[in-house]
């Protein structure tokens, strides 16, 4: 394989998962019975530009179909940070009437749907169907088509050039980056900011999140591979913010590299960071699958020893790492009996791989289960925060990553 930005051949390997459905490729009932399709999920490491990457198997539209099933507003934390962001944003850039905000992977509208509240001109790119009709309801324009550079140059053609261009953990997901990146400089005025937020690679090191590993995710970005990436094709960052969310993410800030605006000193400060880290070590890459290992081992034991003990032991949240995590140890019903999850387009159906049911929230003050996996672990305290009555009653909330922690 070679790398899918400077086409050098990949000869550096991150880790190893296995084998795996797509995490977000929920199953019916029906489908119990059919055969499951299972993709490698091996991640390489490009020791010329730097970019992380997961082998090329899946294709982009069997992982984002039509009956894709994350929604965004699911989690009222993310809804409280895209409204932070949104009111930020049109301070720092007096936004208007008279601006345009587009935003790539709209997803639900859980975040356009503030700039409709303000008035301020703007229109969501989402290619999954049940995602764009749902946004509908908050009177967002949705384009569903996956973006990239021909679809920017329709829109620039139809005076559809925005002053914001938005892309929240999307860039991680789109599997042609140097197609998506010319897209975004195209469609940017002149004078305009592209503001995109990923996980950040050097806390995936860090902090053994291997889980945030799967197939919908094309790339693991640090600042270095995507200032590389940006580069290439005439954009520079030239701001940058750290984020808690997703177990540590950047905000980047982007502007045409021609932008009379000046670089802040936060975006050289983080690539020394990065430097001193090791991101330009192929060495430091070497450590990930031993640790994960680790920590798949610790949580087979886990529950082995529950079960041994006959405890009751279900999950909380159908969340894409929390399939990898199953996934890579094995795991089915016999060992976790239920995963519940607030979002209602998951409940009644079943996790791909292990095939464990998902329920509702309710769910949980029925069954009593002694032990609680949260397998979404970067919102753990608001997942206990609402279910404290659950844990005043005996149930102990436990996560895996980075390291098996009682909560």
């Amino acid at each position: 394989m070679k790398c899918r930005h400077c086409n050098k051949e990949l000869t550096y390997s991150l880790i190893d998962l296995g084998f795996a459905p797509p995490s977000n490729a929920y199953l019916e009932k029906k489908d119990l019975s059919k055969p499951e399709k299972y993709y490698p999920l091996r991640v390489k490491v490009c020791d010329h530009c730097w970019l992380v990457q997961t082998e090329d198997y899946a294709q982009a539209d069997e992982l984002f179909n039509a009956d894709y099933a994350y929604f965004s507003s699911t989690s009222s934390t993310w809804l409280e940070h895209a409204r932070s962001y949104a009111r930020m944003i049109t301070g720092k850039l007096n936004l208007s009437e008279k601006s345009l905000v587009v935003e790539i992977a709209s997803n639900d509208g859980y975040l356009l749907k503030n700039f409709v509240e303000w008035n301020i001109p703007c229109y969501g790119i989402e290619p999954t169907d049940s995602t764009a009709e749902a946004a509908k309801r908050f009177n967002i324009p949705v384009i569903k088509r996956f973006f990239g550079e021909s679809l920017a140059q329709e829109l620039a053609q139809d005076r559809k050039k925005a002053d914001l261009v938005i892309g929240n953990n999307v860039y991680a997901h789109v599997p042609d980056i140097n197609d998506f990146t010319k897209g975004l400089k195209t469609i940017l005025k002149d004078a305009g900011v592209i503001t995109l937020e990923f996980p950040h690679l050097l806390n995936l090191l860090k902090y053994n999140q291997f889980d945030t590993i799967y197939h919908e995710h094309f790339s693991y970005l640090s600042l270095t591979s995507v200032q590389n990436i940006f580069s290439e094709f005439g954009l520079r960052v030239f701001n940058i913010e750290k984020l808690p969310t997703h177990g540590g993410s950047l905000r980047i800030y982007g502007c045409h590299v021609s932008d009379p605006r000046s670089t802040d000193d936060s975006v050289n400060i983080l690539l020394q960071e990065e430097t001193e880290f090791g991101l330009h070590d192929a060495n430091t890459y070497t450590s990930l699958q031993a640790r994960a290992d680790l920590i798949k081992n610790e949580l087979l034991i886990f529950l082995l020893e529950a079960k041994k003990n006959s405890k009751s032991i279900g999950a909380y949240g159908a969340a894409a790492k929390g399939n990898t995590l199953l996934n890579f140890a094995g795991l089915k019903t016999d060992l976790i009996q239920f995963v519940c999850d607030a979002a209602e387009s998951k409940q009644g159906k079943f996790l791909p791989g292990s095939h464990i049911p998902i329920v509702s929230p309710e769910y949980l003050g029925e069954c009593r289960s002694d032990y609680l996996i949260i397998l979404p672990w970067n919102i753990a305290d608001e997942v206990v925060r609402q279910n404290r009555a659950l844990k005043d009653a005996g149930t102990m909330f436990v996560k895996f990553i980075p390291e098996t922690e009682f909560v």
